[in-house]
């Protein structure tokens, strides 16, 4: 989620983008519900950084650019849920085709490049 400002925003907002509704008993998606005290203020706005510190979401600012972005919310506080890679049969310069699980075990960069 992209956000000018962190500061009095409206939880409607937050739920619409996140997934994450503010509740009296906290931040809730689904039958899920986070503790988050002091996330919903009295004048019924939601304090992003405390609702996102809650919820494990990464938080960074473009200063150049004057946004904010929030990461997903993670119940244990990791991004990823999974360190298993997808699987993808790729073509080698030679026309040769390439599983990439042909690597398990080993340390791999994957770089793409595209020139659009």
């Amino acid at each position: 989620m992209i956000l000018q400002t962190l500061d009095a925003l409206d939880p409607e907002v937050f739920a619409e983008r996140t997934g994450w509704h503010a509740k009296p008993e906290g931040m809730c998606s689904g039958e899920v519900c986070v503790p988050a005290p002091g996330a919903l203020r009295a004048d019924s706005t939601l304090d992003v950084a405390l609702a996102a510190r809650h919820l494990g979401m990464p938080v960074i600012h473009d200063e150049t650019h004057g946004v904010w972005a929030i990461g997903p919310a993670t119940t244990n506080g990791h991004a990823l849920t999974t360190a298993v890679a997808a699987d993808p049969v790729l073509a080698t310069r030679d026309g040769q085709l390439f599983r990439l699980s042909s690597l398990l075990g080993r340390k791999v960069l994957l770089v793409a490049w595209s020139s659009y």
